[in-house]
């Protein structure tokens, strides 16, 4: 298996990424907040990978960081769950994010990932409730607040003002994790002072 690759970015999309490592040009697929987290083209990355065989291909994921290749492999473990959905989820749903909604079973907010409907987020529940648990975030601790109402409106309420998904839930969660019981506007306003 190949663990990791580490080369210059050719070309990037919001869904792959060609690194030429000595001269050879790997294509992965990637998800949104990969996308985010790499750099740009001509800048060298590091890309945590996944190779799933199939019958009729070999293919290649890449991930910014081994907890979100981890959540990919066990999410693929899910009875029908492959790689293309699993890679949806991730693209709707931050790490911390998607093990918070699976601890808590919170169904409406995995059923807000790209892919997922009810019976999808309850089989995720079922199945990952244990192995999730076992997932080190790093310095990231689950929080009460991510995927609440106030961080859901103050989220948005930042992406319409320009800040990306990943600022904004980087901003909100700092908030929240000073002043969890915050009203909308003073986490919008601190999270703004924040840039």
């Amino acid at each position: 298996m190949i663990s990791y690759l580490k080369g210059m970015v050719i070309e990037k999309g919001p869904t792959h990424l060609i690194i030429d490592n000595s001269g050879v040009g790997f294509y992965l697929l990637i998800s949104l907040s990969s996308s985010e987290a790499l750099g740009a083209v001509g800048e060298e990355v590091k890309v945590y990978t996944h190779l799933h065989h199939r019958e009729d291909a070999m293919l290649l994921y890449g991930f910014a960081s081994t907890v979100e290749r981890q959540l990919f492999e066990i999410l693929i473990s899910v009875s029908g769950v492959g790689p293309k959905s699993a890679l949806g989820i991730l693209s709707g749903l931050m790490p911390e994010e998607f093990c918070d909604a699976v601890l808590r079973q919170d169904i409406a907010r995995l059923i807000k990932a790209p892919g997922v409907g009810k019976k999808t987020a309850e089989r995720l529940v079922l199945e990952l409730k244990d192995k999730v648990g076992k997932i080190d975030l790093g310095e990231v601790p689950l929080s009460p607040i991510v995927g609440g109402s106030v961080a859901d409106e103050a989220a948005l309420a930042l992406i319409s003002l320009g800040i990306s998904q990943k600022q904004a839930d980087d901003r909100i969660y700092k908030v929240l994790q000073a002043a969890p019981y915050a009203s909308l506007e003073e986490v919008i306003r601190q999270a703004l002072s924040r840039g």
